[in-house]
C-alpha cells in the first residue's frame, strides 16, 4: 500500500507516526497510507512559507501571472489523470469529476489576471500639490482547509488567488481524498513556482489547531460543515486572523405551478443525485407550490430516480457513484430511517443497493420523501446524500418564509416562468445564491460564492472580487512635494481642502 506524502517547500515529505487508510469507495478497500502532520510538521512547512514571502511578494504580478498561465495549461494537459485520481478516492463520476476540475481551472483564469486585479488606485491633487493613491498588498502566510467533495475545485478557489496576490499558502485538504489535491499543486510547481511558496500538508484536528494557534499565518480559509467552519472562525478571529469559513446548507428548490415541470425535474435530477448529493450546493427540498405542483412532479420524479444508472464511478456513462465512505452511507441510511419514523412518505428507497462486482462499495441509491415538514430531521438538517424531501406549501409567500426561517443561507432557486414572482424571490429571500430556474447557481469564477446566516462565518465570500480583498490589505498613501523656494507656516486645525 503506497504512503502519500506531504509536499513541504518543494519536496515530497514523509514521516512516521500517526496515519489513516485512504479508501477506493467503488470497492471499499484502502488503497493509500496517509500520514497526519505533526505540529513540527506544519510548523516546517510555516517556516517555508515565511521564508519565501520577501521574494515572492516582489515578484511582479506579471511574473506571477505568467506561472499561473503555465499552471492552466499543465492543468488541462492532465484532465484525464487528475479525474481519475478524483473519482478513485471520493467515489464521483468521471464526468463529474472532469466538470469539477473545469470550474477549478476557471479560478486559474482568474489569477491570470493578477496585473489588472491588483491595480490601485490614484488621485492627482486630492489638496495643494499632493497626490494620494492606493495599493493592494499580501497578507504574508495563510492557510486552507478544503473539504472532500471537491478535492480539485475547493482549493483552486483559494491558492491560485492567493498566490498571485503575493502571498504564501499552506494547504491542508481533506484526508480522504488527498491524491488528485497533491498532483495539482506538484503541478503547479512545475509550471514555475517557487519553492515555499505552495506547501501540501495532510492532517486532522491537530493539523488544523496548529494553522490556528500560529501567529505566523495570517488568514484562513476554510469550506465544510458549520460547526467546524463556526470553531475555525471562533479560534481564529479571536487571535486576530482574517478568517473566511463556509459552513453547511440546506437548499430549496421552489417549484410554481406555472413552472416547466419537464425541465424542472431534468434539473433537480441532477442537482439532488449528482455527486451522490455531496455538494454544499445540491438541491435537497424541492418546496411546491399546490398539491396539484407536488402530486405532478412526484409521478415525474419516481421513474427517473429508479432508472438512475449507479456504479463504479470510474466506469463511463453513469449517473451516480458510491458514497465516500462506509459511514457516510450509513449516516445518510439513518436518516433515511429517521424520516420514515417521522411519518414522511418514503416513496423511493434506495438503501440496500448492491453493485455487481462492487458488492462491498459504498453504494446508495437515490431516496424520495414526500409530505416532509419543517419539524422533521430530515428537513432541517444537511444530509449530504441522494436524499430529495418534497415540502408542500400553498403560496410563494409561504415557500419563501420557510426558506428564510432556516438556519442556513447557501443557495437556492426557483422554477416559474413569471417575471414578477421571480423578482419578488431574487429581492426578498435571504440566502447568498440564487438561481432562477438555474438549480445550481454556483457563481463563475469573476464572481464570488457564499451564502448567508449559518453557512458563511466572515465578511467576505470565496474566490473572485472578494477573493482579492480577503487575500490582501489595501495602503492608502497620501504623499506632497512642497515647492522648494516656498515656506508655509504651520496649520494646527485638521486638514481639509
Amino acid at each position: 500500500m503506497s504512503v502519500i506524502p506531504h509536499l513541504i517547500n518543494g519536496e515530497l515529505v514523509t514521516e512516521n507516526g500517526r496515519a489513516v487508510d485512504v479508501f477506493n469507495p467503488s470497492t471499499g478497500q484502502a488503497i493509500h497510507k496517509l500520514p497526519l502532520a505533526t505540529r513540527e510538521t506544519i510548523q516546517s512547512a510555516i517556516d517555508a512559507a515565511k521564508a519565501a514571502f520577501p521574494a515572492w511578494r516582489n515578484t511582479p504580478p506579471a511574473k506571477r501571472a505568467q506561472v499561473m498561465f503555465r499552471f492552466k495549461q499543465l492543468l488541462e494537459q492532465n484532465e484525464a489523470r487528475i479525474s481519475q485520481l478524483i473519482s478513485e478516492e471520493h467515489g464521483k463520476t468521471l464526468e463529474d469529476a472532469t466538470g469539477e476540475l473545469k470550474r477549478g481551472i476557471e479560478n486559474v483564469e482568474f489569477a491570470c489576471a493578477a496585473p489588472e486585479i491588483l491595480k490601485g488606485e490614484y488621485s492627482r491633487n486630492v489638496g495643494p500639490n499632493i497626490d494620494a493613491w492606493s495599493d493592494f498588498q499580501p497578507l504574508g502566510v495563510v492557510a486552507g482547509i478544503t473539504p472532500f467533495n471537491f478535492p480539485a475545485m475547493v482549493p483552486l478557489w483559494m491558492y491560485p488567488l492567493a498566490i498571485v496576490c503575493g502571498n504564501c499558502f499552506i494547504l491542508k485538504p481533506s484526508e480522504r481524498d488527498p491524491s488528485s489535491t497533491l498532483l495539482i499543486a506538484q503541478l503547479l510547481l512545475e509550471a514555475g513556482l517557487p519553492k515555499g511558496v505552495l506547501s501540501v500538508v495532510h492532517g486532522d484536528k491537530t493539523a488544523v489547531d496548529a494553522l490556528i494557534e500560529a501567529p505566523e499565518v495570517k488568514a484562513l480559509s476554510f469550506v465544510g460543515s458549520t460547526p467546524i467552519a463556526e470553531y475555525i472562525y471562533s479560534e481564529g478571529t479571536k487571535r486576530g486572523k482574517r478568517v473566511q469559513a463556509l459552513g453547511g446548507a440546506k437548499n430549496h428548490a421552489v417549484l410554481m405551478p406555472d413552472a416547466d415541470l419537464d425541465n424542472a425535474v431534468s434539473a433537480l435530477m441532477g442537482a439532488a443525485y449528482g455527486s451522490c448529493g455531496e455538494r454544499c450546493m445540491a438541491i435537497s427540498v424541492a418546496v411546491c407550490v399546490g398539491d396539484q405542483v407536488a402530486d405532478a412532479l412526484v409521478a415525474k420524479l419516481v421513474p427517473q430516480i429508479k432508472a438512475l444508472k449507479i456504479g463504479a464511478g470510474t466506469s463511463c456513462g453513469l449517473d451516480m457513484g458510491p458514497l465516500v465512505t462506509g459511514q457516510a452511507r450509513d449516516k445518510v441510511s439513518g436518516y433515511v430511517e429517521d424520516g420514515v419514523a417521522a411519518g414522511a412518505t418514503l416513496v423511493v428507497d434506495g438503501r440496500g443497493l448492491t453493485v455487481a462486482g462492487h458488492e462491498e462499495g459504498f453504494f446508495l441509491g437515490g431516496c424520495l420523501f414526500d409530505n416532509v415538514t419543517p419539524e422533521m430531521r430530515i428537513y432541517k438538517e444537511e444530509i449530504f446524500g441522494p436524499v430529495l424531501c418534497v415540502v408542500r406549501v400553498n403560496s410563494l409567500e409561504e415557500a419563501m418564509q420557510l426558506i428564510n426561517d432556516h438556519e442556513y443561507g447557501n443557495g437556492t432557486c426557483i422554477f416559474t416562468r413569471d417575471g414578477e414572482a421571480a423578482r419578488l424571490f431574487c429581492d426578498e429571500i435571504e440566502v447568498g445564491m440564487v438561481g432562477v430556474n438555474v438549480p445550481l447557481p454556483v457563481p463563475v469564477a469573476y464572481h464570488s460564492f457564499g451564502g448567508w446566516k449559518r453557512s458563511l462565518f466572515g465578511d467576505l465570500h470565496a474566490y473572485g472580487p472578494d477573493g482579492v480583498r480577503f487575500y490582501t490589505r489595501r495602503k492608502a498613501i497620501t504623499q506632497r512635494w512642497p515647492q522648494r523656494a516656498s515656506h508655509e507656516a504651520s496649520q494646527f486645525a485638521f486638514p481639509s481642502l
